[in-house]
């Protein structure tokens, strides 16, 4: 499983970026797609994530109502909208994988784009 992150940049507070995922390697039907983000000095954390069969979602309580997890069969893509931003936002963000049923260790990540929010 590949997976490759990218479309963060620079934002100011209350813009809008997406973030996308291209994810190749082998048929996701039964996978779980995530996006988590890394501020520094902080612990990673989890943002959002996507089942990719049905596209039932979750999120963190930091982001819902700001943050939309979504994927496009077609392209092996998942995307992250982001609105309403914040400068607490601020983070490399992750994309990651995980086998459905497998619990809640990712085993597949992406690289990482930094997001950077100013005030």
């Amino acid at each position: 499983v590949q997976l490759q992150a990218f479309g963060g940049g620079l934002a100011q507070a209350g813009g809008s970026l997406r973030l996308s995922c291209a994810a190749s390697g082998r048929t996701f039907t039964n996978y779980v797609m995530a996006w988590f983000r890394q501020a520094p000095g902080k612990e990673r954390e989890f943002i959002a994530h996507i089942r990719w069969s049905g596209g039932s979602t979750y999120y963190a309580d930091s982001v819902k109502g700001r943050f939309t997890i979504s994927r496009d069969n077609a392209k092996n893509m998942v995307y992250l909208e982001m609105n309403s931003l914040k400068p607490e936002d601020t983070a490399v963000y992750y994309c990651a994988a995980r086998l459905l049923g497998s619990g809640q260790k990712y085993d597949y990540w992406g690289q990482g784009t930094q997001v950077t929010v100013s005030a």
